[in-house]
This record gives structure tokens, sequence and C-alpha cells, in this order.
């Protein structure tokens, strides 16, 4: 079969000279290959190819042995053995290892491991395809005349490398053997840490090697572990990243050179130790994260720079500039990036505040800031020159440069963030304003705490936004297909920037959820497993709510006024609920007077919560029973009779018993059939849901009293929104059942 490349004549098995060019192949992360072709290119070696997550060279053995000393980006060397085309089956994957002299590579009585990856239509698992090569090598070595290695997965003496892909075939010598961005010096890793070899390729891009030449100062406000503060550390003290590191796959080499390998090492040292002392920059990470900081100090003590670097505690809210430092620097930084809809309220302020901080204290520097989500690399308020793209594990992130403003003459002050919103953001702003400036008195008189202060009254801005106490919760509508994903992004960062000043409440007290049309039972799924709820007042009720773990926070707002008409109905009463959610409705009956009450609803969550609010208002759980059941299977085989029930369904839901779904408009006959049934003379029924087109039967209004009291189950602050939901009240006709 036909090569398509050479390769070293080290495979016949004669002696290759040091100097000699091989093959080789180094590893990386996706995004650095350009960066690590210059790297290794400033070390001799010649680039033949670049591909994704690796670059192709010639060199002798120094520079392949430099590499895995020096190399700050790669994660393997791979001395190449073999570029075949045309490998699909395992025989013929088998038959090109063959061919190798593995006696050349493999000492006698060392161990052996096979990292395969790729695949081919007859080679779909790794796991094969490893196993295809170990036989390949293990044959050789029989023909040889050679005892068959032991295979040892972890740790081995020697690790082979290769490589499948459409067909064609790298084979070679892991001479790292452990990727080399394991520098060794963390253990402690910290909250969701970047690797080694990413961080550096993060200072590379931001000019840091010949910034710490000129011994410019670095900061990160946002540290963690401290692994871009140590790698900057590093580069400029000229410590060798993997000078600390006991063994390398070279060293289980046959063809290993240990005098070159010493040679360099104790240059590397001596590099270190005069570097170290050289070194001008000052290195600074904040965090306030005590654990994090702990991680840091231990991994720079294990990285050898202990006193090039200083870690302190600090919030990036109050970041200030070391008094020590006069010249201008590079602030770099990997805050969080939110991958999470909930976490964006929080780490929109993060990013406004870091913005904030370096136009305040750091004018005239530089900020690096490597995000997964650009578009809060823009709350900053500062405007990127340049930005890379990278990959961060399976995370698109990009890496934003940025120039940070000379100081003027007012720089003592930072501007207030009102002006630097946008035209529309400042609208969203004066409407959140007008809106609680309409509902105050309302508020003062009534002593609501939980209300809703805004429902896309701005078309640009479509969410719900609702106080809860000392907490706002916010429901992001899912855009239509006209407006563009990102332009509705950008507009959804606006709105959270302005939301804590507005409303006058702290970021990490903003809760985000994005709202869809729910089907069947999605409004009960889980979005979070927080278990963080806290309890809210309405009226004399004490109510439990929780805003990050469902779609639903527990409590309906816009049905505020129907509880309050249940409690005022309920007095000396018998209470039916159904569909009861969380019991609200139950609460307001039994603190107005109900001698008793059934709740019914099919979701155990909901009900032990339910149970809770019966709890929390000091209820006897043995006159308001809680049950678990089908509503309409309920009503069917119920004997029980109610002064006062409330039917309250849901627009659709899963129900077995009602042709595979409830549809409200559809089935809302029957449901009202079965509750009157239930329903004592003089009784009445509060028939409630939440279909904005619904039509009432008009059947139902010939065989029963029914009051349509929509207009009157509003207060003030859903008012807008008419549609939102529709009331009656369904009562007997006098004269009979």
């Amino acid at each position: 079969m036909p090569t398509e490349s050479p390769v070293s004549d080290e495979s016949s098995g004669s002696e290759v000279p040091n100097d000699a060019l091989r093959d080789f192949f180094a590893t990386c992360p996706k995004g650095i290959e350009a960066l690590l072709a210059d790297e290794l290119a400033q070390w001799g070696a010649t680039i033949t190819k670049q591909t994704v997550a690796g670059v192709h060279f010639s060199a002798g053995l120094e520079v392949a042995y430099r590499a895995c000393l020096w190399s700050r980006l790669a994660n393997r060397i791979i001395l190449c053995l073999a570029r075949q085309a045309d490998i699909e089956t395992p025989e013929t994957l088998k038959a090109c290892v063959e061919r190798l002299d593995w006696a050349n590579h493999l000492p006698a009585e060392a161990t052996l491991a096979v990292d395969f990856h790729g695949q081919s239509a007859a080679i779909r698992h790794t796991r094969f395809g490893a196993q295809t090569v170990k036989d390949g090598v293990v044959d050789a070595l029989r023909q040889a005349g050679r005892e068959r290695p032991r295979v040892e997965l972890p740790d081995p003496d020697l690790r082979l490398y290769a490589h499948l892909h459409r067909g064609r075939l790298t084979l070679g010598i892991d001479l790292a053997g452990t990727s080399l961005h394991q520098r060794g010096y963390r253990r402690e890793p910290g909250h969701a840490p970047l690797k080694e070899n990413l961080a550096a390729a993060l200072l590379v891009r931001a000019d840091w090697p010949a910034r710490a030449k000129r011994g410019e100062p670095l900061v990160d406000p946002l540290c963690g572990s401290g692994t871009l503060v140590i790698e900057a550390a590093m580069m400029a003290g000229d410590v060798a990243p993997n000078l600390n590191r006991q063994r390398f796959g070279l060293h289980g080499w046959a063809g290993h050179d240990e005098a070159l390998w010493q040679t360099l090492k104790r240059e590397a040292e001596a590099r270190a130790n005069l570097g170290r002392r050289r070194i001008e920059s000052r290195l600074y990470g904040f965090d306030q994260s005590p654990q994090a900081l702990s991680a840091a100090k231990a991994n720079a003590m294990r990285a050898g720079i202990p006193a090039l670097v200083t870690f302190a505690g600090g919030d990036v809210r109050q970041l200030r500039r070391p008094m020590e430092i006069t010249d201008r620097g590079l602030i770099i930084t990997n805050p969080p990036y939110g991958e999470r809809i909930g976490e964006l309220p929080e780490l929109v302020s993060l990013y406004a505040a870091l913005g904030e901080r370096a136009r305040r204290e750091f004018p005239g520097w530089s900020l690096a800031l490597f995000t997964g989500n650009p578009d809060l690399g823009h709350r900053t308020g500062l405007r990127a020159d340049r930005q890379y793209a990278f990959k961060n594990g399976a995370l698109d992130c990009k890496l934003l440069l940025m120039a940070i403003a000379e100081a003027g003459p007012d720089a003592g002050e930072s501007s207030p963030a009102a002006d630097r919103r946008s035209q529309g953001a400042q609208m969203f702003a004066n409407r959140l304003v007008k809106n609680r400036k309409r509902l105050a008195k309302w508020l003062k008189r009534s002593g609501e705490q939980c209300y809703r202060v805004y429902d896309a009254d701005m078309p640009e801005y479509a969410m719900a936004i609702d106080i809860y106490a000392e907490r706002v919760h916010v429901q992001e509508y899912a855009p239509p297909k006209s407006v563009e994903p990102a332009q509705a992004q950008r507009r959804l960062m606006e709105a959270l920037s302005v939301l804590p000043e507005v409303l006058d409440v702290r970021a990490e007290r903003i809760h985000l959820k994005q709202r869809e049309r729910q089907a069947g039972k999605a409004q009960y799924q889980k979005r979070d497993s927080s278990g963080e709820r806290f309890q809210i007042g309405e009226g004399s009720a004490r109510l439990w709510v929780n805003l990050r773990d469902y779609l639903d926070t527990g409590l309906f707002l816009d049905h505020r006024p129907v509880r309050r008409m249940i409690a005022e109905m309920a007095g000396g009463k018998r209470f039916l609920n159904l569909f009861c959610y969380t019991g609200a409705a139950t609460v307001h009956a039994a603190l107005g007077g109900a001698t008793d009450s059934v709740s019914v609803d099919l979701s155990n969550t909901y009900l032990d919560w339910a149970r809770d609010n019966l709890a929390l208002n000091r209820l006897d759980p043995s006159r308001h029973r809680v049950v678990r059941d089908d509503c309409l299977h309920w009503l069917e085989t119920a004997e029980s009779r109610f002064d006062l029930i409330f039917l309250d369904p849901p627009t659709f839901s899963n129900s077995k018993r009602m042709e595979a779904t409830l549809d409200i408009q559809r089935d809302h006959p029957r449901l009202i059939e079965l509750a009157m049934a239930r329903l004592a003379p003089g009784g009445t029924l509060i028939f409630s849901n939440n279909q904005r087109r619904f039509r009432l039967d008009e059947g139902l209004a010939e065989r029963f009293a029914v009051q349509d009291i929509t207009s009157r189950s509003y207060d003030p602050d859903f008012q807008r929104r008419p549609d939102l939901h529709h009331c009656f009240l369904i009562r007997h006709r006098q004269g009979g059942e």
C-alpha cells in the first residue's frame, strides 16, 4: 500500500541520528493550531501541515524534546512511524502496524497502551481499533523473537497514538505520555477551570509575552484557581511549563536519548532560575471565594512561582488597582458564562461591574475577556477591537480584546449606568418607572407584596416581570420568528442590565426563565433543583413560592382577586379545590372560615407543596384534606357535596379519562356538569381558565345561572391584559338542582 508521505527510517530498525529530520504530529485544543505552529517554528521545526486540533511538522529529536518540555500550547507530541492511506478494515490496519519494527521502539519487558481515535465502516469502536493495533504490535514482536508485551492502560511505559480518519491512518509514539496541559501544579482546580494550554493560548493572543518583556503588570479580577495568573507568571519568568514533570512518554521509548534530554532540562532549569530573578512584571489574582484562593496559592507553590504572584480576596464590584502599580498593563479574566438562562441576571450585573471598574481604576489598560457568551461581554460597555474564537471543552467561546480609554478630566467619577444605555433600554427603564408610579397608590392601600410590574408593554422587550417581595421573577417570552435571535438576546441583556437599578434589587435576586407555550405536563417539569423557596404574604395568608425550579412559581398572581373572593365567600362553607396546584386558594378559603375542604390534583410535587402551605398557616390537615387523583375521575366517583367549589383547570392536560388529553374549550361542559353535581343547593362554583380565546358553551347558561365576572377578577397590575384568564360564577337555578 502506498504511504501518503515518507516516514522516518527508524521504522525499519536502522539507527537514526538525533539531528536527522523525523515526522512529528503535535495535538492541541481546537482553535489554537496557528499559535502552536508559530511556537514550534521558533524552535526550528518545519511546519508541513495544520489540521483541526493539530500541527504536522518535521524536525530533529532535539526540537521534539524541547516541545515536550517547553510547549505551552500542545497536548501531545507524536513521533510518527506511519502515515498510511486506504486503511478501512481491521486486516489492513493490523497489517500496517505489523510491518513496523516494534522491537526498535519497545524495550524488553516494557508495558504498552494504545490510544485510538476515529473509525471506519468496519472499525466502529475505539476499543476495537486499539485492540487491533495492539495485536499488530504483538505479532510483530513475536516474529522478532520477543515475548508478548503486557498492556497497562493507566500508566504504560510506552503509549502509542493511532488516528484513523477517512481511511487515513496516523500511527506513532506519544513522547508526552500524558497530556502536556497537565503541568502537575493543579490538584484543586476550583470552579470550572481553564485547561492550562488554553489559558496559555489566551495569554498569547492578548500579547502577554511581549508585555511581560516590557515589565507590564497583569490582573485577573476573577482568578478562580489561578490558572491564567500562574501561566502568565511562568511565561514572564521564562519557566518551562513542564519543568517539574517527573516522567514523559519518551522515557519509555527504546530510542530515547537521555543525554540529550538532560542537557535540555539543565538549560531549562538555568533559564528558570535566571528568569524568576529578573522578572519585572507584577501579577495579581483576585477572587471572592476563599476556597478558590486557597487552591490558587497551593497551585502557585507547586508551579514553583509563589514569589512571582499575589492572590487576594476581592469582589469585582469593588476592584481597585493595586497601589504599587503605576504602569499600564493587562486585565485578563474568564468570568462565568451563564450556560443556564437563570444565571443571566447576576452575570449581566457582574460583567457591567467589571466594565465599570475597568474604566474607573485601569484607564489606558487593555482588557482580555474570555467568555462563552459574547453578549455578556458587551455588557461591560467596552468595545472589542479584536476577537478570537476558541473551544473551551464543547463550548464555543470568544476572547474579546478591549482597549480601556485613557482617563479624562472627570475620571474620578464613572459615568452613570443610564448614560450608557441604548435608546431602547432607556425607554424600557422609563416604562418600568411609569408602571411603578401607576401602581403605587394601589400597592400602599392593598399592602400586596407580589404583583406584576411589566407585561410585554413594549413588544421589543417581550417579557413579564413580577415582584415577589424583595425578589424579581422575569419570564422571557419566546420571540416570534420574525425577530432575529441575536437581536432578541441583545434586548434581553439590556433589560436585565436595567432591572437592578430601576427596581432597586440586587442582581442575584432576579430570577429569569424563558416562557414558551406549555402543553400536557410541561408546566410541572423541573427547570432546576435548588429547592430554594421563601415565604410571601397575600392578605392574611402566608405562602411558599419558588422562583427558580419550575416554570411557574407556585402562585398565579393574576388570580389574586379570585382568591380574595374565595376567602370572602368561604365562611361556614364546605370547600372543594379542583386542579388545586399548590393549594393557595384552599389556604384562603380555610383562613376565611371554611369548615372543611378537599383539594385534588394529580401532581405529587404540588400536593406536597399544598400540604406545606396548609401547615405554614397552621391549618388542621384532618379538616383540610389533600387528595391525589385525576380530577375528572374524582368527580365521577365522589359522593360528597360542597357549598363552594373552585374549578381552575389547565388549558391542556394529559388524562387517560378524556380522550388522552384535556382540552378546556372542548371539555369544559363535561367538567362543569360533573362539578355542579357535587355543588350543594345554594352553593357557588367559581370556574376559571387561562385559555385566551375561551368561549363558554351556550348550553351551560340554559341549565345553570351563569355570571361572567372576568372584568372584576383583575387587580390594577393585570388590567392591561384582560384576556389572561376568564372567570364565571355558576349556580343552580332556583327551584331545582
